[in-house]
């Protein structure tokens, strides 16, 4: 008797099985959903190459996906759902052009998440235009990406950051990617971005907006430059901003013909011309009085009854015209972190002695830059 219960058991199961990849959950509904302005309904469908019919059970959804992908171009997203017993939905996102790429005399057309949709012989207008990126998928319909990992790794945050910051993207000119760990942004307001590198790209961006819409900067044309991780300096000039205990990155060698010569890569430079300075102060001197330094990201603050607000560090401690300021000690620290006690010994921001009063090579606080 057991053995007569399994074997009627296991036949159940066999023809449900059977049945349920054949006539069971067999697809008698397709809707299409989402966005797109391309292709029709009908066209996404057969693009899926699933029909009327088809067993939900033996669907391979993902294959079906990629194939709306392929051959439909101008389809960012494919998700193919199964609704249980016979329908079937399938919702798609539309490519939204969103930048530019040079590749030398031409121009890869990409969408947010990095597809490739043309190449074109031109820029395409009020999009930002990245060089010295050196993808190597090139063709319509690839999703972009270079085989040098800190290009892509910079290029990916860059388009997932702007990609969420659009008032912040529609003002970039172009983006100069031809040394990642020193990324230089040019607005169509004539402002020069020296974001450094990716490394919170979207936080940076954010910043330079935050800095160039203040009313000290607003209007104005010059050169901001990351300051450690929360400032960002308004300057009209180039001259280089020093950070103590600053390492630069790496050099990176120059590329070179098969006989050794070295090969100049026609990359935009940060200025359009020399006189690019000079232009800039021309331009601010017809604005209000001139105001350059440091801006901080902190709460705002001010003593009760004074007429104006003053700047404030998250400790609490009011900054100076610098970004410094006196801790509760009668310390004095610079806009990097760096102090000195009332002995003269100079400290880094981790406490550790940089240099005593004592020492045969003892820091000279009293030359430095005004403090």
């Amino acid at each position: 008797m057991n053995v007569y219960i399994i074997i009627v058991l296991v036949l159940v199961a066999v023809i449900g099985f059977a049945a349920s990849y054949t006539f069971l959950f067999n697809i008698g509904e397709i809707t299409v959903s989402g966005e797109s302005d391309m292709y029709s309904a009908e066209q996404i469908v057969d693009a899926s190459g699933i029909h009327e019919g088809d067993n939900l059970l033996r669907l391979d959804t993902e294959k079906s996906e990629q194939k709306i992908l392929d051959e439909l171009l101008y389809v960012e997203t494919a998700e193919v759902n199964r609704d249980f017993p016979s329908s079937l939905e399938i919702k798609v996102t539309r490519c939204i052009p969103s930048f530019n790429v040079n590749i030398g005399s031409k121009t890869l057309l990409i969408s947010k998440q990095g597809k490739i949709l043309a190449i074109n012989s031109f820029i395409t207008d009020g999009l930002p235009v990245f060089y010295g990126y050196k993808p190597a998928e090139k063709e319509p319909g690839d999703y972009i990406y270079s085989e040098d990992e800190f290009k892509n790794d910079a290029f990916t945050a860059l388009i997932t950051s702007l990609a969420k910051l659009d008032d912040t993207s529609a003002g970039i000119s172009n983006i100069n990617l031809v040394d990642e760990h020193n990324i230089i942004i040019n607005y169509r307001n004539g402002m020069v971005f020296k974001m450094g590198n990716w490394n919170d790209a979207e936080y940076k961006l954010n910043m330079a907006a935050t800095v160039m819409n203040d009313p000290a900067v607003n209007g104005k044309k010059g050169f901001l430059t990351m300051i450690g991780s929360n400032q960002c300096s308004f300057r009209t000039t180039d001259e280089p901003v020093e950070v103590p205990g600053n390492i630069d990155p790496p050099k990176k060698k120059k590329k070179t013909d098969e006989n050794g010569e070295p090969v100049e890569e026609s990359e935009p430079s940060v200025e359009s011309n020399p006189d690019q300075e000079e232009r800039f102060s021309d331009y601010n001197s017809q604005n209000d009085e001139e105001r350059e330094g440091y801006f901080n990201f902190e709460e705002e603050g001010g003593e009760e009854g004074e007429g104006t607000e003053q700047t404030t560090n998250e400790q609490g401690y009011v900054l100076d015209e610098n970004g410094g300021y006196y801790d509760a000690d009668g310390f004095y620290h610079d806009q990097w972190g760096y102090y000195y006690d009332s002995y003269g010994n100079y400290y880094d921001p981790y406490g550790n002695l940089v240099a005593g009063v004592w020492d045969e090579n003892s820091y000279d606080n009293s030359n430095d830059q005004g403090w």
